[in-house]
């Protein structure tokens, strides 16, 4: 089951599943209220968790801890 997005926590690692595509997520800062400045892992570049979301979630939406 998915982490709720309030319940990310700063400096944590996470694996992010949605629309096919698999994403290792370390996260930079709290932006505003459920919104996070997130590092991705295997480029090296910065989002926010809205525009990764930004198309919706898809059915094979998954977010979890994995450090």
């Amino acid at each position: 089951m998915a982490i709720a997005l309030d319940n990310l926590r700063v400096g944590r690692v996470y694996q992010m599943t949605n629309q096919g595509e698999v994403r290792k997520l370390e996260i930079i800062d709290r932006l505003s209220g459920d919104n996070f400045k997130v590092k991705d892992l295997d480029t090296l570049e910065y989002y926010t968790i809205f525009e990764l979301l930004q198309w919706g979630k898809g059915k094979d939406y998954d977010l979890d801890e994995i450090r």
